[in-house]
């Protein structure tokens, strides 16, 4: 995608394009998921700053997902209004971005996870550029990924390793030295198709 993403473009396409909903099993028809499942929910900040999307990489030594590349995010608890409100707690949590300087743009279907999570993506404007503050023992690192190229279907892949003895497929959407795969790539992926739509 050679042309600039600005902030109506994406407004736009939130508004027009009909959501496909997704899941880490879309790759992956044989596995079979247990009727009545109950999953968890979880909400997710895609923070526009800028020409940039934020990213963290999570810590090494976390029992889940350790080193992975994530989006600013969490469970949603019991005292969060919405996964709206979610996003942002765990946003100021995680990387030190403060709710008042963040305008919701809208939001995706919620994304079901391997892990029992149904996660929310909410997109965002951070309003003004910030001082990223990596919350100590969970993230190592915060970075940003230009929109456009997040928002360019040719950048995503379909890749496997094997998983719990059998082989699983998802998307990456590698940028520099980050790898970035999975739930997260997936999420994005969605966002890319409906603005590419």
């Amino acid at each position: 995608m050679d042309r600039r993403i600005d902030l109506a473009t994406l407004v736009a396409a939130l508004r027009e394009s009909p959501p496909h909903p997704s899941s880490d099993y879309e790759l992956n028809p044989e596995i079979v998921l247990p009727p009545g499942r109950v999953l968890k929910p979880a909400a997710v900040l895609i923070g526009v700053v800028g020409e940039s999307v934020v990213l963290t990489k999570r810590a090494s030594h976390l029992k889940h997902h350790p080193g992975q590349i994530a989006l600013p995010g969490g469970k949603v608890d019991a005292g969060d209004a919405d996964a709206a409100a979610a996003a942002l707690r765990e946003a100021h949590e995680e990387i030190g971005l403060a709710p008042a300087t963040v305008d919701i743009l809208g939001a995706l279907p919620a994304h079901e996870t391997v892990t029992g999570y149904s996660i929310k993506p909410v997109i965002a404007h951070i309003t003004r550029d910030f001082q990223a503050v990596p919350e100590a023992g969970e993230v190592a690192e915060v970075f940003r990924v230009p929109i456009a190229h997040l928002l360019d279907p040719r950048n995503y892949r379909i890749e496997g390793r094997r998983w719990r003895g059998v082989r699983r497929r998802y998307f990456v959407v590698p940028y520099g030295p980050y790898y970035i795969w999975g739930a997260t790539a997936r999420i994005l992926k969605s966002l890319a198709d409906r603005v590419s739509a």
